[in-house]
């Protein structure tokens, strides 16, 4: 039996129920550890699931933020500085990752047992257990008109990644780095590989990829 909610209940369902579910509707996301610094040295780590591809000539991605209506440190950082990491998390430190989220006064890094890196001389933090770093610029900012929510474009410089992840056709082998996802605020999991398929054609059928 399918379970049909119209825009209007969910308008007046209670708050948390609305945030919860709506968060969950598009299914498993990506998961990254944001690193920050600000400009008197402090530095910032905080969960991101509002990211994703804009393309790759030249490369770039986007992050969502809420409106920017109460102190964010990491939109703040990212503003003030242009820096900032994405670092990819595995089942080894998820509940850290996950207890970034709390307002912290000082650096999350320090209150959660999460050791900086920093590499090739990039100015933000990255997190030292990931097996995926990326080093970020910030290029453009677009707040929505719609409802506020900020949109950060930025540049990839650098990316750092196990070699076991990295397949010779450029793709990334995320069950190999054992990369977590997430779905709405809380739930946390494992990505399980169904397969690889060929590029689809008209009149061709599909074949698995080793």
């Amino acid at each position: 039996m399918m379970v049909h909610l119209s825009k209007k209940q969910l308008l007046e369902a209670e708050s948390f129920f609305r945030r919860d579910f709506v968060n969950s509707l598009a299914g498993y996301k990506s998961l990254n550890l944001i690193g920050t610094k600000n400009e008197n040295g402090v530095t910032n780590l905080s969960p991101f699931s509002q990211i994703f591809h804009v393309g790759a000539t030249p490369p770039v991605v986007g992050i969502l933020f809420r409106p920017h209506t109460v102190e964010r440190h990491t939109f703040e950082n990212i503003l003030n500085t242009g820096y900032f990491t994405l670092n990819h998390v595995t089942p080894v430190f998820y509940k850290e990752a996950h207890q970034t989220a709390a307002r912290y006064e000082g650096s999350e890094f320090e209150a959660t047992g999460l050791e900086e890196e920093y590499l090739n001389g990039f100015f933000a933090p990255f997190v030292k257990l990931s097996p995926l770093k990326v080093a970020c610029k910030l290029a453009e900012r677009v707040t929505l008109k719609i409802n506020g929510t900020e949109l950060l474009l930025a540049d990839i410089e650098d990316v750092f990644v196990e070699e076991k992840g990295l397949r010779k056709d450029g793709s990334l082998d995320l069950n190999e780095l054992e990369t977590v996802t997430n779905t709405g605020l809380d739930e946390y999991h494992i990505g399980q590989r169904l397969a690889r398929l060929s590029y689809p054609k008209p009149g061709k059928p599909l074949e698995e990829i080793l």
